[in-house]
C-alpha cells in the first residue's frame, strides 16, 4: 500500500472515531498499529480508532457500556479499567473505573459492563483508562449528554458529532518506555497531526457554514500538555466548563488543562475561506510551522487549501470571570477556611516522586471500595496516608499551594464538582458567584492557593489526583473515602464482584500488580 493510502487509512480511522455511539455498546479494547502524525506505532484503541469513539446520550439515560479486553501487546499494558470523567456515579461507585480504587482491573480476554445512570447530568465529559498511565497509548475519547432542554439551546444551531473538538499529546515511545521526562511527540486535533521534521499527514478539518453558530464541545484528552486554544480571526462565547452551564463570556482563546472541557459557541462570520485552528502546547516546539499543532476550519465554498490566516489575541479566558448559571448551596459561609471540614494539601516532591502531605499514592492490592465493602475499619483503609475521610452532609473546602515543580498541575476530584473560590493567579476569593468545574490548576508560582468547595452527598472512595499521567503514576494523588458508613449500601454487580478473584489469579500466574510507582524528573 502507498504511503498516500496508509496516510488515508489513518485519517478515515480519525474521522471514524467521531460518528457516536452508545448508551449501550460494547468498546474492545485491542491493539494495533495507527499513524496519526504520519509515523506508525502500536497502540491501545476502543474499537479500533483514535481517538476512542465518541458516546452520545440524552440526559436522563440509563448507560451500559461493555469493556472487553483483547490486549496482546506486553510492551504496553494488557489489563485495563476505563473511568467516566465527570460523571458522579450516585450509587454506583463500583463503575468510577478506577484500578485500585474502585475495581480491580479487567484482565485479558475478560469483559465488564459499566452500568450506571446518570441523573440530572448533562453536559460534555470523556473516557479514558484508570490503568498505569495506559491512556497515554491511546485509550482515550469523548463523551456527551445531550439536555432536550439546554438553557444555552438559543444561543447555538449546530451541536452534534461534528462539533466535538479533541485535543491530545501523542507519543512515539509507550507508557511503559517512557523517559524519566516524558516529551510528547506531537500534537492532535481530532486524532490528526504533525510532528517536527515528519511528513506532511493530513489534519482534521473542521466544516462550517456561513452566519451559522457552532457549539464546539472543546475537550482535552491530553496525558501532559496543556494548550492555548484559538481560531484565526473568530471569537467565542464560552457556556460550558466541564459538564457545568456558565453565563456567556466572549473571549478569543482559553487555556485548557489536562481533563478540562469547554463550551465555545463560535459563529461562522468571517469570509469564506479557510482558517487555522491553533492548539499551542506548554511542553513541545510551540511553532505552528508547517501545520504543526493545527487544524483547519474550511467555509463551505472555499477552496480546498491550507489556511494563510495569521492569529491575533487579546481575550484569553480568565478563571475567575467564569460564572454559573445556577447558584449552589455549600457557599453559605462567605469566608475563607469557614466550611464544616477545611483541609489543606501540601504536594511535594523527593526523589523523582510526588508526595501530598507527605505521601506518595500507590495503589493497593485490595481496592480501597473493596476494602470498605469487606468491612475495614476506616482508619485502617489502605494505602496508608493516602486516604482521607470525609463525613457525610458536610461542606469541604480543601486548599492546594502552588509552587510545585512541573506545573501548572491540573487537579481532578471524581464524584463531584467543586466551585473554585480561588483561582492560581488570583489572590482573592470569590464565595458569591465562583465557577465550578471537576478540574482545576493549581498554579505554577509559591503564592498560589487554589481552593475549592464542595459538599459531600455522594457517598464513595473518590479520588483526587493530578491528571497528568505521569505524576499520578509518580504518585500525585489521594483517596477522598466520603461518608463510608453508608457506602455498603451500595449493591455492586456480580461482574464486579467476579473482577478480583479474576485479577487475583491473573497477577499471581503474571507477577504483575495494580501498583507499581514510576519516578520521573521534574523540571
Amino acid at each position: 500500500m502507498s504511503s498516500w493510502s496508509l496516510l488515508t487509512v489513518f485519517s478515515l480511522l480519525a474521522t471514524s472515531a467521531f460518528a457516536g455511539i452508545g448508551p449501550t455498546a460494547t468498546l474492545n479494547i485491542a491493539n494495533d498499529d495507527i499513524a496519526p502524525d504520519g509515523l506508525s506505532r502500536s497502540s491501545v484503541l476502543a474499537n479500533g480508532v483514535f481517538p476512542a469513539p465518541l458516546i452520545t446520550a440524552n440526559k436522563g439515560d440509563a448507560f451500559s457500556l461493555t469493556v472487553a479486553d483483547k490486549l496482546t501487546d506486553d510492551s504496553m499494558d494488557l489489563v485495563t479499567s476505563i473511568h467516566w470523567h465527570g460523571l458522579f456515579q450516585q450509587n454506583t461507585a463500583y463503575a468510577d473505573g478506577v484500578s485500585g480504587v474502585t475495581q480491580c482491573p479487567i484482565i485479558p480476554n475478560n469483559s465488564f459492563d459499566y452500568a450506571f445512570v446518570a441523573p440530572g447530568q448533562a453536559g460534555t465529559f470523556w473516557y479514558y483508562s484508570h490503568y498505569h498511565a495506559q491512556y497515554c497509548d491511546g485509550l482515550r475519547g469523548a463523551l456527551v449528554i445531550y439536555d432536550p432542554q439546554d438553557p444555552a439551546a438559543s444561543l447555538y444551531d449546530v451541536d452534534d458529532d461534528s462539533t466535538v473538538i479533541t485535543l491530545a499529546d501523542w507519543y512515539h515511545y509507550t507508557s511503559k518506555n517512557a523517559p524519566a521526562v516524558p516529551a510528547p511527540s506531537s500534537t492532535l486535533i481530532n486524532g490528526l497531526g504533525r510532528y517536527s521534521g515528519g511528513p506532511a499527514s493530513d489534519l482534521a478539518v473542521v466544516n462550517v457554514v456561513k452566519g451559522t453558530r457552532y457549539r464546539f464541545r472543546l475537550v482535552s484528552i491530553s496525558c501532559d500538555t496543556n494548550f492555548i486554544f484559538s481560531i484565526d480571526g473568530h471569537k467565542f462565547s464560552v457556556i460550558e466548563v466541564d459538564s457545568t452551564n456558565h453565563h456567556p463570556l466572549t473571549i478569543d482563546s482559553v487555556q485548557i488543562l489536562a481533563g478540562q472541557r469547554y463550551s465555545l459557541v463560535m459563529t461562522a462570520d468571517q469570509d469564506v475561506g479557510n482558517y487555522w485552528i491553533r492548539a499551542q502546547p506548554s511542553n513541545i516546539n510551540a511553532t505552528f510551522d508547517g501545520g504543526l499543532n493545527s487544524a483547519i476550519l474550511r467555509y463551505k465554498g472555499a477552496t480546498v487549501a491550507d489556511p494563510t490566516s495569521t492569529s491575533s489575541l487579546s481575550l484569553q479566558l480568565n478563571e475567575q470571570d467564569l460564572h454559573p448559571l445556577t447558584a449552589v448551596d455549600y457557599l453559605s459561609d462567605k469566608t475563607v477556611g469557614g466550611a464544616d471540614v477545611n483541609l489543606e494539601l501540601d504536594v511535594s516532591f523527593n526523589a523523582g516522586l510526588f508526595e501530598v502531605n507527605g505521601q506518595s499514592f500507590e495503589a493497593p492490592d485490595v481496592p480501597v471500595l473493596l476494602q470498605i465493602l469487606s468491612g475495614t475499619p476506616p482508619a485502617s483503609l489502605l494505602p496508608t496516608g493516602s486516604v482521607q475521610l470525609l463525613p457525610k452532609n458536610a461542606t469541604i473546602e480543601i486548599a492546594i499551594p502552588g509552587g510545585v515543580l512541573a506545573g501548572p498541575h491540573p487537579v481532578h476530584l471524581h464524584g463531584h464538582t467543586f466551585s473554585v473560590v480561588r483561582s492560581a493567579g488570583n489572590s482573592t476569593y470569590n464565595y458569591e458567584n465562583p465557577p465550578i468545574r471537576d478540574v482545576v490548576s493549581i498554579g505554577t508560582l509559591a503564592t498560589d492557593r487554589t481552593t475549592i468547595r464542595f459538599r459531600t452527598d455522594n457517598a464513595g472512595p473518590w479520588f483526587l489526583h493530578c491528571h497528568i499521567d505521569w505524576h499520578l503514576t509518580a504518585g500525585f494523588a489521594i483517596v477522598m473515602a466520603e461518608d463510608t458508613p453508608d457506602i455498603p449500601n451500595e449493591d455492586p454487580t456480580d461482574a464486579w464482584n467476579a473482577l478480583c478473584p479474576a485479577w487475583n489469579t491473573y497477577s499471581a500466574s503474571t507477577g504483575i500488580t495494580q501498583g507499581g510507582l514510576k519516578p520521573i524528573k521534574a523540571t
